[in-house]
């Protein structure tokens, strides 16, 4: 549904946002994403064919380390005012570790890493046939890759809850940029699995701005920060998946990012 509001003379562009909101509908944040990564995808693919195998490892390994650069901005959530001011000022890292341990022990449990590598070779052999070895490895590591980058950041959660509570999508829209040139360079080097992330991203973001437009404005700003930190947390392992120093199993700790609002919880409530 359109939502219209009628601004007064004096406000300007600037105060109204980069997207005028009157012009968006909840959900489009999502939408104009997915449309991104399929593009992005499209135009990698395209480049694929064209670039020695040395460029689209260059390439990989930049991502990895902007990969870390997104991963240190997040983790610094940590030293948000409003959550040392909920849980105290040596609270955090514990929570964050608390969340990763706990988050890890039910995702191992639940094996949600498998489950993704084996959605994405069903995937593969439903639209890829019977390619086998190293093809068939590129394709399932794109699918696994591209969706826990594009899943898992700040942005995605902030972004969707914002868009589902009528805040607008300008997070949303920066994250599509950003998603769109990141599935550029995987695609260049790991093929149309990663065009498959766009259905990852529908699935994730649009829950969350289901759950948004559901619940309202209810998260407090401490949770937000607790979680944005784990996030950071979990980029990290991406980035180090991306960089070849080691195969972290980060879908097995996405539950984390639902355990750091919750231990904040109890632990602000048991200071106050």
């Amino acid at each position: 549904m359109l939502r219209h509001r009628v601004l007064p003379p004096a406000e300007s562009a600037t105060s109204r946002g980069l997207l005028d909101t009157s012009l968006v509908f909840r959900g489009s944040g999502t939408a104009l994403n997915v449309a991104t990564v399929l593009v992005g995808s499209a135009i990698g693919i395209a480049l694929r064919g064209r670039l020695p195998d040395r460029t689209r490892d260059v390439v990989t390994d930049g991502l990895g380390l902007v990969t870390l650069l997104v991963a240190a901005l997040s983790a610094a959530s940590i030293h948000d005012r409003a959550l040392l001011h909920a849980v105290g000022s040596s609270a955090p890292t514990l929570i964050v570790l608390g969340s990763v341990l706990v988050g890890g022990l039910i995702g191992s449990l639940l094996r949600l890493e498998d489950r993704l590598e084996r959605l994405g070779d069903m995937a593969q052999r439903r639209l890829g046939g019977r390619q086998s070895g190293p093809e068939r490895e590129r394709f399932i590591e794109g699918f696994v890759l591209a969706s826990l980058v594009f899943c898992v950041g700040p942005l995605t959660i902030l972004g969707s809850l914002s868009d589902g509570l009528g805040h607008g999508i300008d997070q949303l829209a920066l994250k599509s940029t950003l998603d769109g040139f990141a599935a550029i360079a995987f695609a260049a080097s790991l093929g149309w699995g990663v065009a498959l992330s766009a259905v990852t991203v529908l699935v994730v973001q649009g829950g969350l701005t289901l759950a948004g437009w559901a619940l309202g404005d209810v998260l407090p700003a401490a949770h937000i920060a607790a979680l944005t930190a784990t996030g950071g947390v979990l980029l990290i392992g991406v980035a180090l998946r991306l960089l070849r120093v080691r195969q972290i199993p980060v879908a097995d700790l996405l539950p984390a990012l639902a355990v750091a609002p919750a231990l904040t919880a109890i632990v602000s409530a048991w200071r106050h």
